[in-house]
């Protein structure tokens, strides 16, 4: 070990400079830099080297799952938890992360295995009290209150856990390193030595990320990559629902989301997302149209909103929650070039029901049947649901998945679906849909709006 060195170290990304920087030369990003001790390294003698191998000689291994105890949370980790994973949660304060692993300890102690919860932000006191709230009596629950990753491997030795939850990554720190915990030095070197335990012994670590205001996991990116699966865990704090959406998976699809409902004895699933988003909608309001999103391997009705009013002095607004603001911008551009409507003199607001955000590019005719609604003030039909993604010259294109869609739309109770045409649907499906098909918005706006 050599002396220490001086260098500064970009919060964001982990871009490293021997000097301080206004600017950051990797994420462009003010006022990230921020100075740390680094202690030289001196290399070993005793070098082993090793040889390539080819990819045919090494042995097939079967991929191992076990369950969560939440069937949503499976869900998001592609099937289940594999063992040796190392799974990194973020979300707001307060949203439930401790809960939802409290939850899931539980569960996992059920099957007569151990856990080690280590937590670095509350006491035993403030633990137990959440445990009696939600009606955890486990004996195989250990609960361990010592930051220092470098005495981990000694308690993993002793209790030989099969999965360790930490609580949060931001507040355990090495003693190798001077800077404080929750540095990028020390997120980068305690997240590298949890990596090596979990591969050598195959065990499960959960790590509690915490979040910047712009709901990014903070910390540098470099996080992200060293861990197997990261998971935000999304909502509002004035809503019960909660949203894990799976943003890195190597044993499964990033798509997947999981919907849970937090209540009074913790967490619990949703087993009928679809009709969460979905209220008892009248049948003589304007700018509300329901569309069929695809989020993962399942269809979600959800319910848009739109309003459009008259804009005072200056620019019109446009404001979106749930969707892109920029997606909003250009629907409402392609209604302005293709049929001529003056909505650069109203203000357009639009808003996606239950607080989830959607990135499925088939609501894009749901949200221009919302906003003409609006706009005309003429309501759509209650039971009718629409499918499509507008181009920019005006076409609605096909959309993917359309059978489930449509398997979805009819359970919940709805005669009528707009699809894209060409989909070979004509006029009514084996489920019993009324299937209007259009080609463009002009047949949108002739057919739906006008008809």
């Amino acid at each position: 070990m050599g002396k220490n060195i001086t260098r500064f170290v970009c919060r964001d990304c982990g871009q490293e400079s021997l000097k301080w920087l206004g600017k950051c030369p990797g994420c462009g990003n003010w006022n990230t830099l921020l100075e740390e001790s680094v202690p030289v390294r001196t290399p070993s003698r005793n070098v082993r080297k090793t040889h390539p191998i080819a990819l045919s000689d090494i042995p097939k291994t079967p991929l191992y799952r076990f369950s969560s105890g939440m069937g949503e949370l499976d869900r998001v980790l592609g099937g289940g938890i594999v063992p040796g994973s190392l799974i990194l949660l973020g979300g707001d304060p307060g949203i439930g992360k401790s809960t939802l692993l409290l939850q899931v300890a539980d569960f996992i102690a059920q099957k007569d295995k151990k856990v080690l919860y280590l937590s670095g932000e509350e006491s035993a006191g403030q633990i137990r009290l959440r445990s009696q709230r939600l009606g955890i009596e486990s004996s195989l629950i250990y609960f361990l209150n010592d930051q220092n990753i470098d005495q981990l491997g000694s308690y993993l030795q002793e209790l030989e856990p099969d999965i360790v939850v930490i609580d949060s990554i931001q507040t355990v720190y090495s003693e190798n390193l001077s800077s404080i915990p929750g540095s990028v030095s020390q997120l980068r070197e305690c997240t590298a030595k949890i990596t090596d335990m979990a591969k050598k012994s195959e065990r499960v670590f959960f790590l509690v990320g915490h979040v910047t205001k712009d709901g990014a996991l903070a910390g540098p990116k470099v996080l992200e990559h060293m861990v197997d699966v990261v998971i935000y865990f999304e909502g509002e704090k004035h809503f019960s629902f909660r949203l894990l959406r799976g943003v890195k998976n190597r044993f499964g699809s990033t798509d997947e989301i999981g919907l849970l409902e937090m209540s009074g004895l913790g967490l619990k699933e949703v087993l009928d997302p679809s009709r969460i988003f979905l209220s008892a909608k009248d049948p003589t309001v304007c700018g509300s149209a329901v569309v069929a999103s695809f989020e993962g391997s399942r269809p979600l009705l959800i319910e848009m909103q739109a309003l459009v009013s008259s804009a005072g002095p200056g620019y019109a607004r446009r404001m979106a929650s749930g969707i892109d603001q920029n997606r909003l911008a250009l629907i409402i551009a392609v209604l302005e070039k293709r049929r001529g409507f003056n909505l650069s003199a109203y203000d357009v607001y639009l808003k996606v029901t239950g607080g989830v955000f959607l990135r499925d590019p088939s609501i894009d005719l749901g949200i221009a049947a919302a906003i003409l609604s609006s706009y005309r003030e003429r309501p759509l039909p209650v039971d009718m649901v629409f499918l499509g993604e507008l181009g920019l010259s005006g076409e609605v294109r096909p959309v993917p998945f359309l059978d489930a869609r449509l398997k979805e739309i009819e359970k919940l109770g709805f005669k009528r679906v707009v699809i894209p045409g060409g989909a070979n649907f004509r006029g009514r499906n084996a489920n019993g849909l009324d299937i209007i098909e259009i080609k463009n918005l002009d047949d949108f706006i002739d057919i739906v709006m006008e008809g």
